[in-house]
């Protein structure tokens, strides 16, 4: 493992890699980033950031990284970790197409000695059945004989100041023993927070579908919870905090509008997919998959109702949809829930605004004001804090007759004494 001084190359730079060359480029490393977005390298070449993440940009005004998509560099690299992303198909199974031409081009340019690590999410199996036969087959060298390789599944929690990159704890799992302790002792030498020896590679690839299955397992529950309850006129987050009272064997998870982000929504099909190879069928997690992906079409429903509550006409009505970042306070889109109610509340026959202000370019209307001129209806998809804080009277005072709080983020009190009515997701 070569000490902190030594050379990286971060393969992908997006949401995971460039907080990961930042970070070791802090830690004494040189950083080579590499990606095949020429705007991005154009833009990190220029020390922009190429998406909103705040606090990094201090550390990349500073940063003497070089970017570049040229692959030919991975030669210099002491250490190359590939963070690129695995997406799904249309049918849900995995596409492993980024893993895959990342790793055929690492494996054009790699040298006897370097160390492997892949930090993107794949399904039990991947690196072994995928990953390291394409490395050996265009490189010639064998791994854990003339490379190491391991897998340490990325952790990331974009726009959280506590749970930055450095402080999340990690797990690590080499090919081989040496592969290992040279992973451990890379990311060791860069983290504040505890880094966990697993026994096989398998196993590290393991641990990151499982947590994110987890969560959304645990978010499936309470959706039904909530549909549940709102038969029965009982509040689910009343009901939540108060479950929450107990100091353990409780953790509360809150129902919503959808769930997205490039984990959540994606890795339990990886596992899906895995396990049927294998002739397993994973039912339970099949489940809360298909009742996740069902809340968008819930929220517009709810939107329906209210409308037609009101008397109002659905076909031709003119809906503000606000929120196209998947979570609060920042630019990310990715699977975002946002793109699936605007679809339902269109087949519908409403006439859909969006409006999301850290996702302006895919926004169809330039500001608040012009996304609720016309709008007798309102979506709160995502709980940006300028969303969290609208009051009832602003939008009455715009035309605004029905309100669907997709995320519970909006005072209920306040909506149930105005004239504007209010459906919440369970409330």
């Amino acid at each position: 493992m070569p000490p902190s001084g030594g050379t990286v190359a971060v393969v992908g730079l997006g949401y995971v890699g460039l907080p990961l060359a930042l970070l070791a480029e802090r830690k004494g490393y040189r950083v080579i980033g590499i990606d095949i977005a020429k705007e991005r390298i154009r833009l990190l070449s220029a020390r922009i950031m190429p998406f909103q993440e705040d606090g990094l940009v201090p550390f990349l005004k500073k940063s003497k990284m070089e970017a570049t998509d040229n692959f030919a560099k991975i030669r210099e690299a002491d250490i190359i970790i590939i963070c690129v992303p695995t997406p799904v198909h249309e049918d849900h199974t995995p596409d492993f197409t980024p893993v895959k031409e990342a790793t055929k081009r690492v494996a054009e340019f790699l040298r006897k000695e370097q160390v492997v690590i892949l930090e993107s999410t794949v399904s039990p199996g991947s690196s072994e059945n995928i990953v390291i036969p394409l490395l050996e087959k265009i490189s010639g060298l064998r791994a854990g004989q003339d490379f190491s390789f391991a897998h340490c599944p990325e952790r990331i929690n974009p726009g959280d100041p506590q749970w930055n990159i450095e402080y999340i704890p990690r797990v690590v799992g080499g090919v081989d023993e040496r592969s290992t302790e040279q992973a451990v002792g890379f990311y060791r030498s860069i983290l504040q927070g505890p880094v966990t020896q697993m026994g096989s590679v398998k196993e590290a690839e393991a641990v990151k579908i499982v947590e994110n299955s987890f969560r959304d397992i645990n978010i499936a529950f309470v959706n039904e919870l909530a549909m549940s309850f709102a038969t029965m006129g009982i509040d689910v987050t009343n009901v939540l905090q108060g479950a929450s009272t107990k100091p353990f064997a409780f953790m509360a998870h809150d129902p919503g509008c959808g769930v997205g982000g490039h984990c959540i929504p994606v890795d339990p099909y990886y596992l899906i997919d895995t396990a049927k190879q294998n002739g397993f069928l994973h039912r339970f997690l099949s489940l809360a998959r298909s009742i996740n992906a069902g809340m968008p079409k819930y929220a517009a429903d709810l939107l329906t109702e209210g409308l037609r509550e009101r008397n109002i006409p659905v076909k031709g009505t003119k809906t503000a949809l606000l929120g196209l970042a998947y979570k609060p306070d920042i630019d990310d889109d990715r699977e975002s829930p946002s793109y699936e109610i605007e679809k339902c509340l269109k087949q519908q026959g409403l006439r859909v605004a969006t409006f999301d202000p850290f996702v302006l370019q895919r926004s169809s209307a330039a500001s608040l004001e012009k996304a609720l001129k016309g709008a007798r209806a309102v979506v709160v998809a995502t709980a940006h804090t300028a969303f969290c804080n609208l009051e009832p009277e602003f939008l009455h005072s715009r035309g605004v007759q029905v309100v669907v709080d997709g995320r519970n983020c909006l005072s209920k009190e306040a909506f149930l004494q105005s004239e504007v009515l209010y459906k919440g997701i369970g409330r």
